[in-house]
C-alpha cells in the first residue's frame, strides 16, 4: 500500500481465517519502506511526465515493489510457499471517475515476475466501470474486520476519509484533504512533513483562509464522493494566497481538517470514531478534533494506526481470490457490488 502522501510503501503479511461473515485476521509482520528519492521526485512531478516516461515509471515502481517484498520476506523469515498472493494497491496518479478512469502505477506483471508470486492489483477500475467512484474501498474492511470497535472509521492519509453505517447501510466518502497539502507546505520549509503537528502548534490559523477552505463547494456535496490530487491543484491550492507563510498554511489546513471531520461526525451523530493513518500521529490535529467533537476518539495500537489500510487491501485480495465482492456500491455509487482486481501470474 502506497498512499498519495508518499510517506512510504507499507507492507503487511496478513493471515485470514474463519467463515465469510466472521473473518478474523493475524498481522504476522509489517513494515514501512521509504521510497527512493528519485522515485518519490518522479511521482511528485507525475503531471509533467510524457506518456513514455509514465510507462517507464510504471515499470520502475513495480521493480521497487518487488525488491521491497523480496527483502521483507527474507527479513521476517516468511515461508514464501504460504503466500497466496500479493494484493497491490499501486500508486494513484490520476483519479477521474466522472470521466470513467482511475490510474494506479506499479505494473502487476512486473511485480509478479520479479517477486515470483501471484499479484492482484487494479482494485478500483471495475467499480469505476460500474459507475462508481472507485473509492473508498477500505470501508468493507472497516465493517467486516473492525466493525465492533466503533461507529465511525476515519483514516487520515493523503486525504481524510470516513465510513459508517446509517440505517444498516455502509456509507463512506472522502471528507477533506489530509496529510498531502500539509506535506506540500512542509517541503517549502525543507521538511518532509510536520512531525507530530509541531509547526501547526506554534502558529495560528489564518481566519480568512480558513473560511475560504471551509466554504469550498465539495463540502456541500452528498456522498458518494471522492477526492484526488487534481482537485487539490484545481480547487484547493488556488485558495491559498502566496502571501501566506508555509507555517501558517500548515496551521490553517490542520484546523480545516479538524473542522471538517468534526462537522461530519456531529452531523451524523456518531459517538465513537476510530482514527488511523499518519494523521493519527499528529497530536495537534487530534487535539483540535477532540476540542470540536463531542464524542469519543479511539486511536488503536501503532500497528493498526500505521498498517490498517495495508491490512484491508490484503483483505480485498483475499476476497478476490474467494470470488467475493470487495467494494460496496452503497459507498462508491456503483450500480452493484463488484469483485475488483486484475490477476497476474509470475510464470
Amino acid at each position: 500500500m502506497s498512499g498519495t502522501s508518499l510517506d512510504g510503501l507499507d507492507i503487511a503479511c496478513v493471515h485470514f481465517s474463519g467463515p465469510e461473515d466472521a473473518v478474523g485476521f493475524t498481522l504476522e509482520a509489517a513494515e514501512t519502506v521509504s521510497l527512493p528519492s528519485d522515485l518519490k521526485n518522479a511521482l511528485l512531478q507525475v503531471e509533467t511526465l510524457s506518456p513514455r516516461e509514465l510507462f517507464k515509471l510504471n515499470h520502475t515502481l513495480a521493480r521497487f515493489y518487488a525488491e521491497a517484498v523480496n527483502a521483507f520476506i527474507q527479513s521476517f523469515s516468511i515461508d514464501k510457499t504460504r503466500i497466496d498472493a500479493i494484493a497491490s494497491h499501486g500508486q494513484t496518479i490520476f483519479h477521474q471517475p466522472e470521466d470513467g478512469y482511475t490510474v494506479q502505477l506499479g505494473c502487476g506483471s512486473t511485480l509478479a515476475y520479479h517477486s515470483g508470486l501471484v499479484v492482484i492489483n487494479d482494485f478500483r477500475s471495475l467499480d469505476v466501470a460500474a459507475g462508481g467512484q472507485g473509492a473508498p474501498l477500505v470501508p468493507i474492511g472497516d465493517q467486516l474486520l473492525f466493525g465492533t470497535q466503533a461507529e465511525a472509521f476515519i483514516n487520515i492519509g493523503g486525504f481524510a476519509n470516513i465510513s459508517f453505517k446509517t440505517n444498516g447501510t455502509t456509507v463512506a466518502f472522502d471528507v477533506c484533504p489530509g496529510n498531502l497539502p500539509m506535506n506540500t507546505y512542509a517541503r517549502k520549509l525543507g521538511l518532509e512533513y510536520d512531525a507530530g503537528g509541531e509547526i501547526a502548534a506554534q502558529h495560528t490559523a489564518d481566519p480568512a483562509l480558513l473560511q475560504a477552505l471551509n466554504d469550498l463547494p465539495y463540502y456541500q456535496l452528498n456522498g458518494p464522493k471522492s477526492l484526488g490530487t487534481e482537485w487539490l491543484d484545481a480547487t484547493f491550492y488556488p485558495c491559498i494566497p502566496s502571501r501566506i507563510a508555509p507555517a501558517v498554511a500548515i496551521a490553517t489546513i490542520n484546523e480545516h481538517i479538524a473542522h471538517q471531520l468534526a462537522s461530519v461526525l456531529e452531523k451524523h451523530t456518531l459517538k465513537r470514531a476510530y482514527i488511523t493513518g499518519g494523521g493519527a500521529l499528529n497530536s495537534t490535529l487530534i487535539n483540535q478534533l477532540k476540542a470540536k467533537y463531542t464524542g469519543e476518539l479511539i486511536i488503536p495500537s501503532a500497528d493498526i494506526v500505521n498498517f490498517k489500510e495495508a491490512i484491508i487491501f490484503a483483505f480485498l485480495g483475499f476476497r478476490f481470490l474467494n470470488q467475493q465482492f470487495n467494494s460496496l456500491a452503497s459507498v462508491t455509487g456503483a450500480s452493484e457490488n463488484v469483485c475488483g482486481g486484475a490477476l497476474h501470474y509470475p510464470r
